[in-house]
């Protein structure tokens, strides 16, 4: 395994002959999606000629403890509220099953729906990329897809073998959804959240939020 080497956007440019589809999904468990989440996804799309980013929340993520998760239902119905007014984002209910949401299996099911012209990518952050091998049957992973990797300045991550890998620089989007939340506990300002989040969490009291009631002297 050696040091990353991968392309540049312009060496992902769109060629003119180029018939397939170029769909790329964005797993996570979204809890709650944010500014930050929609802004990487319109610049990959932008970046590298992605017709539809989909963003995937998974209902059983690995390696989390469910009981600390918000329920699917309200995390996909804020997925789709935000995506809603951007052109070629989509909510995709991919890991909806009850089954652990590996990678590995919601990649094969979707590659099954595309044509051999079309173009598979998958959006991570460097940091998770890092960790890549310790995914359950990561190498059949990188046959799957193409990475999109949104890389941190300063940071060097490894490439596992085989593994296809196209840069995403310059973003640098420091927002906590930990932070997040225990502001809507607190029922304090989110200015990371779309408003038709935030309307969403209020009405359905989510995160424990409670309106702050200010008590005059």
């Amino acid at each position: 395994m050696s040091q990353a080497e991968p392309s540049s956007p312009t060496d992902c440019a769109r060629p003119p002959n180029e018939r397939g589809e170029r769909v790329c999904l964005f797993g996570g468990t979204f809890d709650p999606i944010h500014d930050a989440h929609l802004r990487l996804a319109r610049e990959a799309r932008k970046t590298f000629s992605l017709d539809r980013v989909l963003f995937v929340p998974a209902r059983n993520p690995p390696h989390k403890d469910l009981s600390s998760v918000t329920p699917y239902e309200d995390r996909f119905r804020m997925v789709e509220i935000a995506c809603a007014p951007c052109a070629g984002l989509v909510a995709s209910r991919l890991e909806e099953g009850n089954q652990r949401s590996y990678t590995v299996d919601t990649l094969k099911r979707f590659s099954e729906s595309l044509r051999r012209c079309d173009r598979l990518f998958f959006l991570i952050g460097s940091d998770a990329f890092d960790e890549l091998e310790s995914w359950n049957r990561w190498e059949d992973v990188v046959q799957l897809a193409e990475f999109i990797v949104v890389t941190r300045p300063h940071h060097q991550y490894r490439l596992p073998k085989n593994a296809r890998v196209h840069r995403l620089d310059g973003l640098s989007l420091p927002v906590s959804s930990s932070s997040i939340r225990a502001r809507l506990a607190a029922g304090e300002p989110t200015p990371e959240l779309p408003r038709s989040v935030r309307e969403y969490i209020e009405a359905h009291r989510l995160y424990g939020f409670r309106q702050k009631i200010t008590v005059s002297p």
